[in-house]
């Protein structure tokens, strides 16, 4: 798979994959010699390893490089590079026909039938130039911005098999035309049967036919007749309504004999909608009717086709759908039988005649022995042989190789076994095996089959099996920057992926919507995979939550603020009566709050109680000479106490949390819970402090952090606090 950035042969470089069909991927890219956007459409793998399909590839797009009309996708290159196959178009920004009635329902009739004409004047310039698409479909008609039409894959679809349809080709079977489903001669009709088709679609909002699967559909194109127009809408005027019968007409001489034709009529439907001037061709049977279906059916049992270099090898999945008609194939061969059967009687009849006018009139003595006695005439031959009809009916083996038989269910089975249990009933059965991928059984293993149980098929009719490749792999569908839910919906309702979401952080997603998914978007998956999709929870919050540094000396408090990437800022000293000298007393900020990295956190550091002497309570005699002794200094000593009186635990889930009481008095912080006792449970509240050293009697601010945030209770804005009172006490 190409990557945006790369470039091919040096010249085209890949700016981003804009669409995958089933044999290519398709990208917009930039090319350098001509500065112009182009797109450009590469093989798959699967296709580029076989040298027969490349060839033919590479030729048919050659030749649908020299078209050039308005309504077809211009095709400016072809070549490959290690392994790459690809082709360079036109580059035409807009949608697809099947994405337009998609999105409309179905079309107006003179919006439609405008469409029609443009498509089929790009299907009548290919014509001219002995190009037929094969492959007319909504999907490969694009509209660009401007509302021109264009016609892509032109030559494209004829390097494939016309007679094969692989599991991919889903799409392209419901306008597939009878002798291309039968796996007939296509040419220039059959492009405008698919045309037909898909004006059908654009009226309708429907196509004519549709089933399970490829081979349900291709039967109906055979053998089923669509709905006409005017009953599904009675105001579809009745000369389209004619002219999409006439070139959906199953036999390909009933239909229009080229687009020049059919672009009269659609323009003349344009002027005169109710005109009947459509005219159908009568039927005209052919001389050797059966001789031409055998021919056809012939081609389909032994797997044969008119291009002998493109066959079934039995290793790759193909979906051969010209083998599907089991009824023509049965009652066809059930005719030639009798014919060949009759035939020969016939003869034999014929011949005893002519034996016995020649005995008797030419050589009237032949018929007597040398005795001359009468020998046995050839009627007395005749009269003791069985009689035609016992000949034919009773013991003939053509007409017992017809006898039907039950077909068993085989579906879950393995191939081999499906072939043994269908060979045990009838042992003349003749196989075509096909592979597709399939959501119903694992691979390997039957999945559908064709006689079904509840058929009656005659013995050595044509059993079709189909043997399944698993769920088919598509691609992530890319849901970056969408939101949980809508991505959630795409790929898990929409795709059937197993989902799994995890939250992260991201400074460039919204909070909510889908930073990535693992496996990433455009990666292959199958249904039932397991995706994780990543949410963004917004920008990742890298506050730090500053620690208690009260009682911890300078170089403590250093060590503890680089660890969680903050500094110590400022470091002044000043007495203090509560901690010992050289103990952090203050910090700028309060324990517990968050700032950012790199936050410098002021401190103040005690240099002891001022005036006070080591194990004396008055200060030294200032004059020991004689001056008299100043009155002893009193040491006042604050006590404090607070109640909490509000448990926390009535507003958080949580038993137990990390509970911080910090009073700020006078300008000093300090820590009231030792670190070691601040884990709290419900059961201890109301919470007292007592013995609380104060500075003054003046009353202490205390603030409660739960879990590192300040408690604040219901509808207020601001921390709650409460107030530690003090009493003095002289020492």
């Amino acid at each position: 798979m190409l990557k945006p950035g790369m470039t091919i042969s040096h010249r085209y470089d890949i700016v981003d994959k804009v669409g995958s069909g089933g044999m290519a991927d398709v990208y917009k890219a930039k090319d350098k010699k001509l500065n112009r956007f182009v797109a450009i459409k590469v093989l798959k793998r699967e296709y580029s390893t076989d040298k027969n399909f490349v060839n033919k590839f590479r030729g048919e797009a050659q030749s649908a490089a020299g078209l050039s009309h308005p309504n077809i996708v211009n095709v400016y290159d072809v070549g490959d590079e290690d392994g790459l196959h690809y082709i360079v178009m036109e580059l035409v920004e807009g949608i697809t026909l099947k994405r337009f009635i998609e999105r409309k329902g179905k079309i107006e009739v003179k919006e439609a039938v405008g469409i029609a004409i443009q498509i089929a004047q790009g299907m009548e310039a290919a014509h001219d130039n002995n190009i037929i698409h094969r492959d007319i479909k909504p999907q490969n008609i694009i509209i660009s911005r401007e509302g021109k039409v264009k016609v892509t894959d032109f030559g494209i679809a004829k390097a494939t098999n016309s007679n094969t349809i692989t599991s991919n080709a889903m799409g392209s079977v419901h306008y597939l035309s009878p002798e291309q489903a039968r796996g007939g001669y296509s040419d220039e009709k059959s492009d405008i049967y698919s045309l037909g088709v898909t004006l059908y679609e654009m009226l309708s909002g429907k196509v004519p036919f549709a089933g399970d699967n490829t081979v349900s559909v291709a039967l109906l194109h055979i053998q089923g007749e669509a709905m006409p127009l005017k009953e599904l809408d009675p105001s579809i005027p009745y000369s389209v309504d004619k002219i999409v019968q006439k070139c959906m007409q199953k036999r390909p001489e009933r239909r229009y004999h080229s687009a020049s034709e059919l672009i009269i009529d659609l323009k003349r439907a344009i002027a005169n909608p109710n005109g009947d001037f459509v005219q159908i061709p009568a039927f005209v049977a052919s001389d050797s009717p059966t001789i031409n279906i055998s021919d056809d059916l012939g081609r389909i049992k032994k797997g044969s086709y008119p291009d002998e270099d493109i066959r079934d090898n039995g290793n790759q999945p193909t979906d051969k759908i010209e083998e599907e008609e089991e009824d023509l194939d049965t009652v066809d061969t059930k005719v030639e039988k009798f014919l060949i059967a009759g035939s020969i009687v016939t003869i034999l009849i014929l011949a005893a005649a002519i034996m016995f006018i020649v005995v008797k009139f030419v050589f009237p003595n032949f018929n007597k022995d040398k005795d001359n006695n009468p020998l046995p005439t050839p009627t007395d031959i005749i009269t003791e042989a069985p009689s035609p009809t016992e000949t034919v009916v009773p013991t003939s083996p053509v007409v017992t190789e017809n006898v039907s038989y039950e077909p068993p269910n085989v579906i879950g089975m393995i191939v081999e076994d499906a072939k043994a249990a269908f060979l045990a009933r009838d042992p003349d059965a003749e196989f075509m095996v096909y592979e597709e991928y399939s959501d119903e059984q694992e691979e390997g293993k039957i999945f559908a089959q064709y006689p079904q149980p509840t058929n009656d098929p005659a013995k050595g009719s044509m059993v079709m099996l189909y043997i399944s490749l698993g769920s088919e792999p598509f691609e992530i569908t890319n849901v970056y920057n969408y939101t949980e839910e809508v991505a959630l919906e795409k790929l898990k309702n929409d795709l059937g992926l197993d989902v799994t979401v995890q939250y992260m952080p991201s400074d460039e997603v919204e909070k909510g919507r889908v930073i990535s998914t693992d496996p990433p978007r455009h990666t292959q998956v199958i249904k039932g995979d397991k995706v994780t999709m990543y949410v963004s929870t917004g920008p990742e919050d890298k506050r730090v939550v500053v620690p208690d540094l009260l009682g911890f000396t300078e170089m403590d408090a250093s060590k503890q603020l680089k660890d969680l990437g903050l500094s110590l800022g400022e470091v002044n000293l000043q007495p203090s009566e509560t901690y010992a000298a050289g103990l952090i007393t203050y910090q700028s900020t309060t324990a517990g709050e968050k700032v950012d990295p790199g936050t410098k956190i002021d401190v103040i550091v005690s240099t002891g109680p001022e005036n006070i002497e080591t194990g004396g309570d008055v200060t030294p005699d200032p004059d020991p000479e004689g001056e008299p002794d100043p009155e002893p200094t009193v040491v006042t000593r604050y006590i404090g106490t607070v109640t909490i009186h509000i448990s926390p635990f009535d507003y958080i889930e949580d038993e137990s949390a990390e509970i911080i009481l910090e009073m700020v008095q006078d300008g000093y912080k300090t820590s009231l819970i030792p670190e070691e006792e601040s884990i709290l449970t419900d059961a201890d509240f109301p919470l007292t402090v007592e013995d609380i050293d104060g500075e003054s009697l003046n009353p202490g601010i205390v603030t409660m952090y739960v879990n590192g945030e300040p408690f604040m209770l219901p509808g207020e804005t601001e921390p709650t606090t409460f107030e530690a009172v003090f009493v003095a006490e002289e020492e």
